[in-house]
């Protein structure tokens, strides 16, 4: 029986302006980065790849011709317990006022006894930063949307 992998534990780090070339981006463009956690997050949303459907109805045939088109690694919606003082969450702020899009980096809490856990690398542009009050028993939020912008590495957990 396999082991559930369970998103408790995770952490969400925001690093510096980072444009995506078009070139798939591997761990190592990342070696560099100096990250700030995003803390109180309570939602990490979701994230992948989805290709775009390409069709021709051409008019000779009776079928729809069809093709995968490129890739979009979609947008996560961030939920975080609002903290004004947080660095990570003023550094999300500022990055929706910001053109730029940022590195991003998902870190795991499934590493092996003494091992190194799983990772999430990509770029992101910051498209909105948004504070959430709704009733009186409830706890401001932050939320922020982050539209990929490129492919995402995957590190696996190792020993």
């Amino acid at each position: 029986m396999s082991q559930l992998h369970v998103t408790a534990g995770s952490k969400l780090y925001i690093g510096a302006a980072k444009a995506f070339a078009g070139v798939d981006l591997v761990a190592a463009d990342f070696a560099s980065e100096v990250w700030t956690e995003i803390k109180g997050t309570t939602n990490l949303g979701g994230a992948g790849d989805t290709s775009e459907l390409i069709t021709s109805n051409r008019v000779a045939e009776t079928r729809t011709r069809k093709a995968k088109g490129t890739r979009n690694a979609g947008a996560m919606a961030i939920v975080c317990d609002h903290s004004p003082t947080d660095a990570g969450q003023l550094a999300l702020v500022a990055g929706e006022r910001s053109s730029a899009s940022f590195a991003f980096r998902l870190v795991f809490s499934d590493q092996p006894v003494g091992g190194t856990p799983s990772e999430r690398l990509f770029t992101a542009f910051v498209m909105t930063a948004g504070e959430t009050y709704d009733e009186a028993n409830s706890a401001v939020k932050l939320g922020a949307t982050l539209e990929i912008d490129s492919n995402i590495v995957r590190i696996a957990a190792s020993a």
